[in-house]
């Protein structure tokens, strides 16, 4: 009996533990890592992904690919949660915290499978290196003025270098930081700046015409008709009147019986229905609106009143498009009609137009003085370029706006990883112990930046980061990189590749604590319940220990 084994766990439940589960996190971690390793720098190569759907994507944008993969691995799924987290924050620097927490993983195997560190030990001497490459990065970082274009466009140009869009030059830099400009306003409260591009910077693509005819609007535009072929299609300096508010008669929630006895009820029904659209409409002409815009639908006779009052009305149209349209007239958007004021009138537009753009009307309301909020129309040839070019726009604007919520850059092309790493290799000669091999870990983990670089655009890699290690010896050429076109060593600050401090601080932050968050895991129990998923694996086995 005292050697008899006791079972805790269902018989069906997968079990790994101790350094076996160590082992499979580190290299289930190395594995995406290698997934996207090719998409980084200028020379990158693209992925396609086909969905469940059967539809294709084409892109290099790390975060993008990583979401339509279906992994299985618990902390394979962890590491793509990284991309997610850092596109969230940031916007960019997608790829290289995938790479960077894959390479911190990968330098901390040996310290479990053949020097038997305990994981307490790896993690307290990452920790440490995090705490003191953070520091540094402050330190060496430069202040950007932000009324300075050119060289607000020099850091967003970095970013997209290395996209889809990077081809076409200027053109996405401009569409971002004028976009960004435009949404951007001062809290009263903090003093800080607001950038709410996501919510009143719509992006609106429409396929056909030549990339070179995308624009930022001062203004906003939406995809709707006007709702009758009398009313204005183009009026200047209009007044506009935001509702949220259905113009014709209300319907019941639930069903509802009338009965009429007498065919004199029956026209006093209609005539009370139709007395109350008139009443509506009435109070709403007294403001002598031009353009009505409601969320709900507007009724036949409401848009007859409309039309002889000379008024033009869109409905239907989405909660969003309506707050951006508020944002760009400076109208209130009003719930009940007979509480209309002066002050609620949007007159911030300088024109509104309807106009047909292929098969489809589009409604313009643009040239307003001092929108804070605005669309940005793209054209290209297909529906696969404009969604890459859409994303890589994203990313631009979320680099424009990390700049206005931290106004300090660092050099880019694997220049500041070196230098990091230079930093703490040097510095580790000062820690005692085990603690000095895993400091110096991080140090060599940060080299995978400066390195994949190297072997996406085809350079000698062992000689480049030989170079580069030599340059950075000398505290002066802390801005030396690799060129990611010609695979030369270069000064960066020549090269204007320029990168937010945010989005590297947050990769190098959200990649070495992930790596010691699955480092310290040691158990790992997936139990599989009866009638799960796959019941057949194992069958066989299971009907011969019946017999």
């Amino acid at each position: 009996m005292a050697g008899q084994q006791v079972l805790v766990l269902q018989s069906n439940t997968k079990r790994e533990h101790g350094r076996k589960a160590q082992l499979n996190n580190i290299s289930a971690g190395k594995s995406v890592a290698d997934l996207i390793r090719t998409t980084l720098g200028p020379r990158s190569m693209l992925k396609m992904i086909l969905d469940p759907m059967g539809s294709t994507q084409i892109t290099n944008d790390g975060n993008a690919i990583l979401r339509e993969i279906d992994v299985v691995h618990p902390a394979a799924k962890h590491m793509i949660e990284l991309a997610r987290a850092q596109d969230e924050e940031c916007g960019d620097g997608t790829t290289s915290v995938i790479i960077l927490g894959g390479e911190m993983l990968a330098t901390s195997q040996p310290f479990i499978e053949v020097y038997n560190v305990h994981p307490i030990k790896i993690v307290r001497g990452y920790m440490q290196a995090l705490d003191d490459a953070v520091a540094y990065m402050k330190s060496i970082a430069v202040d950007v003025d932000l009324n300075d274009d050119t060289m607000m466009s020099e850091v967003v140009n970095s970013c997209l270098g290395t996209k889809f869009v990077g081809r076409y030059g200027d053109l996405a830099t401009q569409l971002a930081i004028q976009a960004v400009r435009k949404v951007q306003r001062n809290d009263p409260v903090t003093g800080n700046y607001e950038v709410d591009f996501k919510r009143y910077a719509k992006v609106e693509k429409i396929p056909g015409g030549h990339i070179d005819e995308c624009r930022v609007l001062d203004g906003v535009m939406f995809n709707k008709d006007i709702t009758h072929q009398k009313m204005r299609r183009t009026i200047k300096n209009p007044r506009v009147l935001l509702l949220d508010c259905p113009l014709e008669y209300k319907k019941a929630e639930s069903m509802l019986n009338v009965e009429i006895v007498d065919e004199q009820d029956w026209e006093k029904l209609m005539d009370m229905e139709e007395k109350w659209i008139q009443e509506i409409c009435e109070s709403i002409i007294r403001v002598k609106p031009d353009v009505v815009i409601t969320e709900k639908g507007i009724s036949d006779l409401a848009q007859h009143y409309f039309v002889k009052a000379g008024i033009t009305a869109i409905r239907r149209l989405r909660k969003t498009d309506n707050n951006r349209v508020a944002r760009a007239t400076g109208a209130t958007i009003v719930h009940r009609p007979e509480e209309i004021k002066e002050s609620d009138i949007g007159t911030n537009a300088g024109l509104f137009k309807v106009q047909k753009i292929g098969d489809e009307y589009f409604t313009f309301i643009v040239e307003c003085k001092d929108p804070k909020a605005c669309s940005i129309l793209l054209r290209g040839a297909s529906k696969d370029t404009l969604n890459e070019i859409e994303r890589n726009l994203q990313d631009a604007m979320n680099v424009a706006r990390n700049i206005f919520y931290d106004p300090k850059i660092v050099y880019g092309g694997g220049s500041l990883e070196m230098a990091v790493s230079q930093m703490l290799m040097e510095k580790s000669k000062s820690i005692q112990g085990v603690q000095q091999k895993t400091y110096q870990a991080v140090a060599q983990a940060l080299e995978v930046i400066p390195r994949t670089i190297a072997q996406n655009c085809g350079g000698a890699v062992i000689k480049l980061l030989t170079e580069l290690r030599a340059k950075h010896t000398d505290k002066a050429n802390v801005s030396f990189g690799i060129d990611g076109e010609e695979g030369t060593i270069v000064d960066m600050k020549e090269l204007k590749v320029l990168e937010p401090l945010l989005v590297k601080q947050q990769a190098i932050k959200t990649a070495i604590e992930a790596a010691c968050v699955l480092i310290r895991i040691d158990d790992i129990v997936s139990g599989v319940s009866v009638g799960d998923e796959k019941p057949h694996q194992g069958g066989g086995a299971a009907g011969e220990d019946d017999e």
